[in-house]
């Protein structure tokens, strides 16, 4: 088992005067010397470092007192998770787990060892409790690759107590820099460690590197469609182990993800080859298929049961809560078992490497060395002309089947726009901004008269079950009503929103739109 914990601490610089007095730290009673501790820690990563350039940490440590292998994600700055597992002599199968997506099948090797004599103060308020831990770390630093280099420091360190005010920090280091101690120039151990031993020419090369195109500012109409499918790539790597370790609403972000990434091989198809990106679009959705397989029947059963609670208890006849669970549980047809042995499977990491082919090498066009504002602000228009057709086109029919169909297809190309507009607002401002919140406004209109289709189809089936095994159906048809009305007040709400969208967007998108086939 692995155990997970928010780290929240700083840094800071040390020379030989070691640790100033802390006692006049506001709200500090007593500063308790804790001894030292002498700790042993061997960090891995792949050989070309892949989790130290996103700031992981993976370690296997021996001393303290909380020996065991520990791997950190970065949350923020000063702020990390650590997941810590019992120590073993090989990496525990979850904690592989959670780096899968950054090392693929690279193997994980000893990069470099630490060891650090630890001079710990606990610094406690007037009731004896902990505050902060402070330590003086006096650090050896040994390269296990690349030329073996060494390199030693002492810092300080601050971690704050488990559930505790951040900004007792900000008392403390008021504290150290008063008595001339300076915040750390690395994030952490590892970090410079990995810039400390370094051979000398890779430093001087690293030093000398230019600006790359994933860091230059975008320029052409193609720098800016790669920098969005950069940064669609890097969250769907980053948010796989937020999924593996079930954290809250990472399937559904990961999910965005994959369906931003497919919008943008669509909407800029003059900008890259589709022979080559709609094969990686299919796999995205795919994934997308994977990842929803429980969360869609999640919403719906939350729509459901939200409407059952929200009916008088006189007008629910029959064990309807009963039969709405037994019937949301035989249409789950995944588990988290399914989803994990998904990220880990070959078609899943095939995917990812593809994405990293395509950000490499990405399949330009000729219009990706256009200007942002005409290649980028055309193919948002188009994108806009589809969902203009279709919401005309659902308007005009008469309430019921006929019009669910084009408000259901307008829901999914207002999705589609959505994305392609946010793809758009570092090109072209304001104006894609503006349809932004528009196709917003529209895309949780349609969602909910579509959620509302799906949930009549739903207790339609319901109701049927409830008759064929003798039960009434009342309450079903009675829910199945009040979705009805739901659905058309969506609809009649549905002309003003979209004339309110229409003038805000004509004068730069354009009303018509020829319905694509």
């Amino acid at each position: 088992m692995a155990d997970t914990k928010r780290e929240i601490e700083r840094k800071y610089e040390s020379d030989e005067s070691g640790l100033p007095d802390l006692t006049g730290v506001a709200g500090v009673a007593a500063v308790m010397d804790k001894g030292v501790a002498e700790l042993d820690a061997t960090y891995y990563d792949t050989v070309d470092t892949r989790l130290a350039a996103a700031s992981i940490t993976l370690r296997r440590r021996t001393g303290g007192s909380d020996a065991g292998w520990h791997l950190k994600f970065p949350v923020g700055p000063g702020v990390r998770d650590e997941i810590q597992a019992p120590l073993s002599d090989t990496l525990p199968r979850t904690l592989a787990g959670l780096v899968r997506s950054r090392v693929r099948d690279s193997d994980l090797v000893p990069v470099v060892r630490l060891r650090s004599a630890r001079d710990v103060r606990d610094l406690l308020d007037a009731d004896g409790r902990l505050l902060a831990e402070v330590s003086v770390d006096a650090v050896r630093a040994e390269r296990l690759t690349e030329g073996g280099g060494t390199a030693q420091w002492t810092e300080i360190e601050v971690e704050l107590a488990d559930g505790g005010d951040p900004a007792f920090l900000d008392k403390v280091e008021k504290r150290l820099r008063k008595a001339g101690v300076r915040p750390s120039a690395s994030a952490s151990k590892l970090a410079r460690a990995l810039a400390d031993t370094a051979p000398k020419k890779k430093r001087r090369k690293e030093k000398q590197t230019p600006a790359t195109p994933a860091t230059a500012a975008p320029r052409t109409a193609g720098d800016h469609v790669l920098a969005y499918l950069r940064a669609q790539r890097d969250a769907i790597v980053e948010l796989d182990p937020a999924v593996r370790r079930d954290v809250y609403d990472s399937v559904h972000r990961l999910r965005v993800a994959t369906r931003r990434m497919r919008s943008a091989f669509r909407s800029y198809g003059k900008v890259l080859d589709r022979t080559v990106t709609d094969p990686i679009g299919d796999e995205l959705k795919w994934l997308a298929g994977e990842l929803g397989v429980d969360r869609d029947q999640e919403v719906l059963t939350e729509r459901l049961t939200a409407a059952l609670d929200e009916l008088p208890r006189t007008l629910v006849s029959g064990p309807v809560r009963t039969r709405l669970r037994t019937w949301s549980h035989a249409r789950r047809g995944g588990s988290r078992r399914r989803l994990i042995a998904v990220l880990d499977g070959k078609r899943y990491l095939a995917l990812l490497e593809t994405l990293d082919a395509l950000i490499a090498d990405p399949p330009l066009l000729a219009a990706a060395a256009g200007s942002p504002e005409k290649v980028i602000g055309k193919a948002v228009r188009k994108d806009f002309s589809r969902v203009s057709a279709l919401v005309e086109e659902g308007l005009g029919l008469p309430s019921g089947h006929d019009r669910d169909v084009p408000l259901h297809e307008a829901r999914k190309e207002a999705k589609r726009t959505r994305y392609s507009a946010e793809s758009a607002v570092p090109a072209l401002g304001d104006p894609a901004a503006a349809l932004l919140n528009s196709m917003k406004s529209l895309q949780n209109l349609l969602g909910d008269h579509q959620d509302s289709v799906m949930a009549r189809e739903a207790l339609r089936e319901l109701a049927q079950q409830a008759h064929a095994a003798g039960e009434s159906a009342f309450t079903y048809g009675l829910l199945y009503g009040r979705e009805e009305q739901r659905a058309a007040a969506d609809e009649a709400e549905l002309p003003g929103l979209w004339a309110e969208i229409k003038a805000r967007t004509d004068s730069w998108v354009g009303g018509g739109g020829r319905r694509p086939r």
